[in-house]
């Protein structure tokens, strides 16, 4: 009798493909579990294709990524893990407060309605897709300085350049317009239940020098569960930009989160 190994699926952000989780798949693989990395809605399924054709991806919303990965959740055998980075974070939360999946992980996730704090920073990272409000129904891509300021700021400018040429694909500008009037719009795409006392268990995580979701955006996230009966955690890596899932120690943080699945119970 064949046993099902507990599937994962994780969610990358803005302006990075989902082969950037490759390391991560492996890593997961060898661990028990059963990992894939969907792109968002016509991503394409590599960097050099999602580079060609950057307009696949224009106007994605965030309930577009949202309905997109359910779908993708809804074939699998059992209810998997879902882990989200940046907006793939907040799609996980979104998800996990629907009630899909079986817990959730959001590595620094953007910003949910009800996170009022809006450090310079995080300002500045968003500034090369709200500059224009014409980028509303484009897709955006970063210049090389964009990404290292946004992305890989705790980074050696090497570093963050080859993660550039790695992974960096064009990305939706409509999700960071969303969030930017979450707190304005009554029924913004940017809520999330953060008072579902029957969804699985949730992890946050944020870097302390993240430029793109800062320390204190994630903190006010976890905040927003305060009245949830259900597991809620959050963690913390000093000195970590916004590319700690990518970078030289993504493998210090996966493996705080293959520590913590299993203090959960939901080993492989």
């Amino acid at each position: 009798m064949q046993i099902e190994r507990t599937p994962v699926v994780f969610i990358h952000g803005l302006w990075l493909h989902a082969a950037s989780w490759t390391p991560w798949l492996e890593m997961f693989r060898e661990a028990g579990y059963d990992p894939i990395a969907p792109g968002w809605p016509n991503e394409p399924d590599t960097v050099e294709g999602a580079r060609a054709n950057p307009d696949a991806v224009a106007n994605t919303s965030i309930d577009d990524a949202v309905g997109h990965y359910a779908k993708i959740i809804a074939e699998l055998p059992v209810a998997p893990i879902i882990i989200g980075h940046s907006f793939g974070g907040m799609v996980a939360e979104k998800l996990l407060g629907q009630g899909v999946g079986a817990a959730a992980v959001a590595i620094d996730p953007a910003q949910i309605k009800g996170v009022l704090a809006l450090p310079l920073a995080q300002l500045r990272s968003a500034l090369p897709a709200l500059k224009n409000p014409a980028n509303l129904h484009r897709s955006v891509s970063l210049t090389r300085d964009e990404f290292r300021y946004g992305i890989g700021n705790a980074l050696t400018p090497e570093e963050s350049d080859a993660l550039y040429d790695a992974w960096a694909i064009p990305a939706p500008a409509r999700p960071l317009f969303q969030v930017s009037a979450a707190n304005f719009a009554p029924h913004s795409e940017a809520r999330v239940d953060t008072g579902n006392p029957d969804r699985g268990p949730l992890l946050l995580i944020s870097g302390t020098n993240d430029h793109t979701v800062p320390d204190a955006s994630t903190r006010s996230s976890f905040r927003q569960y305060r009245d949830s009966a259900a597991v809620t955690e959050l963690r913390t890596f000093e000195g970590r930009g916004h590319s700690l899932t990518v970078d030289h120690g993504w493998r210090e943080v996966a493996g705080v989160v293959l520590e913590w699945l299993a203090g959960q119970g939901l080993r492989a």
